[in-house]
């Protein structure tokens, strides 16, 4: 690839998921730094198991990653991927700057709507931890009705080929894996995403399976964890679903 002569690009056309073809490159021995593109996924998936819209026009692209950092480490590569990704949407667009954040852990919001989704996967094959770091970006269109309101760059701001953003990624993406040294880094890149973030400071609710709390979305600690600050005290989150404003009572 063209400035990062130690990454590799598979660009194809029609697609599964690009997550899958990324962890079938694994499978058969891949050393990684490999990014997997397509025009188009025809079973694109999303957090828990659901559907993304993958029509043409949008940029779809998984990171394979082999054996990226420590074990302890690993839960922090969402975040990592995240700043990597609100970089380089502003870098491609750089009216976004202003109104690009980034919902916990790894969304971002455009004018507070959803313009991307990312979904990261593990294997252990063998003595190697394999990571698959998949990303979708609205560049011309967005998916309708969902969890939450969403948009497109071209929507929102001005029309934006994929072709056109995938080089701003794969720049910021290694850059930000090298500041991040596999977790010892990863002090300076909590700072980059906390000055990024969306709902900082304010009413939130983290929505799990079978339950709900709410409070004040207060920080990240030093592992990545959000940080919810209720009645009772602070309480560290690793997984949720987080929606703006007090939907839930505190408790």
């Amino acid at each position: 690839m063209k400035g990062l002569p130690n990454w590799r690009r598979l660009a194809l056309g029609d697609v599964g998921s690009t997550n899958t073809v990324a962890m079938d490159a694994a499978q058969g021995g891949d050393a990684g730094q490999l990014w997997v593109t397509a025009k188009r996924q025809l079973q694109g998936k999303a957090r828990r198991g659901r559907a993304w819209v993958s029509e043409e026009g949008n940029l779809y692209a998984s990171l394979l990653l082999v054996d990226p950092a420590p074990a302890d480490a690993i839960g922090q590569l969402p975040l990592v991927a995240s700043v990597a990704l609100h970089r380089a949407v502003v870098a491609a667009v750089p009216e976004a700057k202003t109104r690009l954040t980034i919902k916990w852990p790894n969304d971002l919001l455009l004018d507070g709507k959803k313009l991307s989704g990312m979904l990261l996967e593990a294997a252990q094959i063998g003595e190697r931890h394999n990571i698959v770091i998949g990303c979708g970006i609205n560049c011309g269109h967005h998916p309708g009705e969902g969890l939450y309101p969403s948009t497109s760059v071209a929507e929102s701001i001005a029309p934006l080929e994929p072709a056109a953003l995938f080089p701003h990624l794969a720049r910021e993406m290694a850059d930000a894996l090298h500041r991040w040294n596999r977790g010892a880094g990863f002090a300076a890149i909590r700072d980059d995403w906390l000055s990024r973030a969306a709902g900082l400071g304010q009413p939130i609710t983290a929505r799990f399976s079978n339950h709900e709390k709410s409070g004040i979305f207060d920080s990240l600690d030093e592992d990545g964890y959000l940080v919810l600050r209720g009645q009772n005290g602070t309480q560290r989150i690793s997984a949720a679903d987080i929606f703006f404003g007090e939907t839930a009572e505190t408790r």
